[in-house]
């Protein structure tokens, strides 16, 4: 039997520096598929789909909202060539209902123990509507490593640096952001899988630079430091979303190759100053997440948060536009209120307004939204930002001898840095 696994392309956001990185659910999901299974790969953001392909099942893996459209239109291309459609990915989870629409079977779940049921029924031809795990999330340990080799791996590099390969060490989330979907798609409890298989991922990946896609690394400080202590040998280097705010913790994570972390920043307090200070004084670069529109910003509250970041010295900075992604609190509670305006998933990208902000018009909020990334990058580009984090990664990789050799002087002239060197 022959797959095909897609993974469908979405517009990126005007005006931000634009690079692919490799995908991690379709390979997840590959990883449990029953083994003599042939698989074709193909991210569209990276390459063409070739309808012709033979294949006998398509597989379509989605992970945005802004993919959601484009997932449904390979789907009813490759149903009206007579080939049956599956769908899966946290997309398709949040928008189920009208995916259904597309498709010959929707997956809504963790797919470890499960995806051989489904080849199964659809082999016997019962493939079933609807296969509804969300309330079951899959054990931990069942989780396997990702299929790394299904990727291109020369299609993923930014103006000759090769992009970071993603990992996960664990599922699930204890906390309940207001924004965010995770509660619904993997559960309020942290899951961590087991170390000796997290372990044993991590050195199966050739890359040695990482990003550990888990929602928050700080939500076990035991299990967080033994897994700092595990990666320490590794000599790996990599980014990931919260740490620990505790000086025990940042030191180990420093000494396991902690790179950068993606840090909210939500107000102007000492608490956020103190808590990027502390990073840098370990030695880890710190990109600020910071998400406009809440209803508790006014104009003068988000200009004032702009000024903020531009004190505190942050390496990199991330603009959102709050957006009410479906089975999320916001979407709730703007919905209720007849606050959403517009439901063209495309438009759900972080990048566009898509409802009635309480204290400002949306246009407004639009305009702030630019105002914020104009002015954070007005003396340095997000390029030249992005240079200096890798110049310091390279740093620490000749000094512990995990640097690959490249064309040094193209990385520099790529990044608007050529130095002649």
């Amino acid at each position: 039997m022959k797959l095909h696994l897609i993974y469908p392309r979405w517009n990126k956001l005007p005006g931000q520096t634009t690079f692919n990185l490799p995908p991690h659910g379709p390979v997840v999901f590959a990883a449990a598929l029953p083994a003599d299974i042939e698989i074709a790969f193909t991210d569209e953001n990276v390459q063409t789909i070739d309808f012709d392909e033979d294949c006998d099942l398509v597989a379509i893996s989605m992970m945005l909202s802004t993919q959601v459209k484009r997932g449904w239109a390979i789907a009813d291309e490759y149903r009206r060539r007579g080939k049956q459609v599956i769908f899966g990915g946290i997309a398709a989870m949040l928008h189920a209902e009208e995916t259904i629409e597309h498709a010959d079977s929707v997956f809504l779940g963790e797919a470890e123990t499960r995806a051989e049921q489904i080849i199964a029924d659809w082999s016997e031809g019962r493939l079933q509507q609807v296969y509804n795990f969300i309330p079951q999330p899959a054990p931990a340990e069942t989780v396997g490593p990702a299929r790394r080799d299904l990727y291109q791996r020369e299609l993923y590099n930014h103006k000759g640096v090769q992009m970071v390969d993603l990992f996960h060490a664990s599922r699930g989330c204890r906390f309940s952001c207001y924004p965010c979907a995770v509660s619904y798609l993997g559960g309020r409890s942290f899951r961590p899988r087991p170390m000796d298989r997290v372990i044993e991922e991590l050195a199966g990946i050739e890359n040695n630079r990482l990003f550990i896609v888990d929602n928050s690394l700080a939500q076990d400080k035991q299990w967080e430091m033994e897994l700092f202590r595990e990666m320490i040998p590794m000599k790996k280097k990599w980014i990931s979303h919260t740490i620990e705010d505790d000086p025990q913790v940042l030191d180990l994570a420093a000494r396991a190759g902690a790179w950068y972390v993606y840090q909210a920043i939500y107000d102007t307090s000492d608490y956020i100053k103190e808590r990027v200070k502390r990073y840098h004084d370990h030695g880890i670069g710190v990109e600020g997440t910071v998400l406009l529109g809440l209803d508790n910003q006014t104009e003068d509250d988000i200009k004032r948060l702009i000024d903020f970041l531009l004190e505190i010295d942050l390496d990199l900075a991330e603009f959102t536009v709050m957006t009410p992604f479906p089975h999320t609190k916001a979407h709730d509670d703007l919905f209720r209120q007849g606050r959403i305006f517009d439901s063209d998933w495309d438009h759900y990208n972080a990048g566009q307004v898509v409802f009635t902000p309480k204290h400002i018009t949306a246009e407004r909020l639009h305009e702030l939204y630019d105002y914020a990334w104009k002015t954070f990058y007005a003396n340095e580009s997000q390029e030249e930002k992005m240079f200096h984090l890798l110049s310091a990664v390279v740093s620490r990789e000749m000094d512990d001898g995990t640097y690959r050799p490249r064309n040094r002087r193209l990385i520099h002239k790529s990044f608007g840095r050529d130095t002649g060197r």
